[in-house]
């Protein structure tokens, strides 16, 4: 089976009220599709790339699913400490390069697949059948487990919401039950209502304390290729072990000439850097066209997308 992109929910500042809007938690893992048939099983996340060999849990579908071909959409998750779902740990996970090291890793970062939609099915496409019915056939095919799971609709999108904000979990995913599945395609008739903005953002500088990395300078690209600062921070989900790992990795790419624009806000202390290396950035304010930067950023993850991906959202 040909892998394809996944469809996505645009951002929306609305709960859409309609009675044919089903409402889901929004989870903060990595969206990973798992192709099946008679050949194998295969994972891979929504940028295509495979990642069969980071969740070995899920490698049964014969165990949960009542299928001989299929492929089921869905998001990987891990919990921190907190019990929240944690974007942090899975791509302990997500990035594992040593794939010797996945058995060990296993336990210390436990994964669950949280299933919400199918795209195929015993040798035929679903995709253009609405979501009401995708989602009949596929709580009949698929039998949840400890690390395999539904994903549960809601009926009131606004209480779900509330409660997202007061869980300080990341918001909520709105969707028409008369959606076909777009491969590749975004549009309103998915809808994501964030508790906060999220954005992927590549690294342009950093700061040293004692010799160590202690914060760094963010920047995303227009559409001409310049990249355009956006914020510093030196806070977020990093260990101190990760906050070491992230000096070695950007001393040797170090600069002397500026990869931004225009000069950032912050900057005496700064050391350039040649942009290699991005991260996912959770804040709690950002007016760009107001010329301002991000408003409390913090670091979630370093991830593994190509640093002229990360666009600026309104070029």
């Amino acid at each position: 089976m040909e892998t394809v992109i996944p469809f996505e929910p645009v951002v929306s500042d609305a709960v859409p009220q309609e009675d044919y809007w089903r409402y889901e938690i929004k989870w903060d893992g990595t969206r990973i599709l798992t192709y099946h048939d008679r050949a194998g099983t295969r994972l891979f996340n929504r940028k295509e790339r495979e990642r069969t060999h980071h969740y070995p849990e899920l490698l049964d579908v014969r165990s949960y699913c009542k299928a001989e071909s299929v492929i089921l959409d869905g998001e990987v998750i891990a919990f921190a400490e907190d019990g929240k779902p944690s974007f942090h740990e899975v791509m302990r996970r997500d990035l594992l390069q040593r794939l010797e090291r996945v058995k060990t890793v296993q336990t210390a970062v436990p994964i669950t697949y949280m299933i919400f939609d199918i795209l195929y099915l015993n040798g035929q496409s679903v995709t253009g059948r609405p979501l009401s019915e995708r989602l009949e056939l596929l709580h009949s095919i698929v039998a949840p487990s400890g690390s395999i799971q539904l994903v549960s609709g809601h009926d009131n999108g606004g209480s779900l919401f509330q409660v997202m904000r007061q869980q300080d979990m990341e918001g909520i995913v709105c969707k028409d039950l008369r959606s076909t599945y777009v491969e590749g395609g975004k549009d309103a008739r998915w809808r994501k209502v964030k508790n906060y903005g999220d954005v992927t953002a590549v690294i342009g500088g950093f700061t040293l304390n004692g010799g160590i990395v202690n914060a760094v300078l963010l920047g995303q690209y227009d559409n001409e290729g310049r990249l355009w600062y956006i914020g510093h921070t030196g806070t977020g989900k990093l260990t101190r072990a990760e906050w070491r790992n992230l000096t070695d990795l950007l001393k040797p790419i170090a600069v002397s000439e500026r990869p931004f624009i225009k000069q950032p806000e912050r900057h005496k202390d700064a050391y350039w850097v040649t942009p290699t290396y991005t991260v996912k950035v959770q804040y709690s304010e950002w007016r760009w066209r107001e010329g301002r930067s991000l408003r409390q950023p913090s670091i979630q993850s370093l991830i593994s997308i190509p640093p002229q991906e990360c666009k600026l959202p309104w070029i």
